[in-house]
């Protein structure tokens, strides 16, 4: 079992910025594939950006990219995801997900260990 916890969330204006953090802890998390996703009112849950267990491969969605960077400390099993130019429409219940490989990081049915979600809100 892998137990994640995110913080880091808040209120901020539109252009500013935040940075989220996702602890895990419980059995060897460095080993996995990790994801954030995010959930705004009334909409289905969205992938947001992904990074490999090494650090070394990266993707975002299109609505994040060059605002948002998604990285790493393995040493203390966290995962970090940095967003710039914060949007309204980046309004959303954020969520950090684990996943065997990349590649089943970036689809929630596939991620494996879920976080409880960190809501950001960003006012116009």
């Amino acid at each position: 079992q892998v137990q994640l916890v995110e913080s880091g969330g808040g209120l901020v204006q539109a252009g500013g910025s935040l940075r989220l953090s996702c602890a895990a802890s419980g059995r060897t998390s460095s080993n996995y594939a990790m994801s954030w996703f995010r959930q705004a009112p009334g909409k289905e849950r969205e992938f947001v950006a992904t990074i490999s267990w090494t650090g070394g491969t990266t993707y975002y969605a299109d609505p994040v990219k060059g605002r948002f960077t998604i990285s790493r400390d393995n040493a203390k099993n966290t995962v970090y995801l940095q967003m710039n130019s914060l949007k309204p429409e980046d309004t959303a219940v954020y969520y950090c997900a684990a996943a065997a490989t990349i590649a089943q990081a970036m689809a929630i049915k596939t991620c494996t260990y879920w976080g409880q979600g960190t809501q950001v809100t960003v006012s116009s």
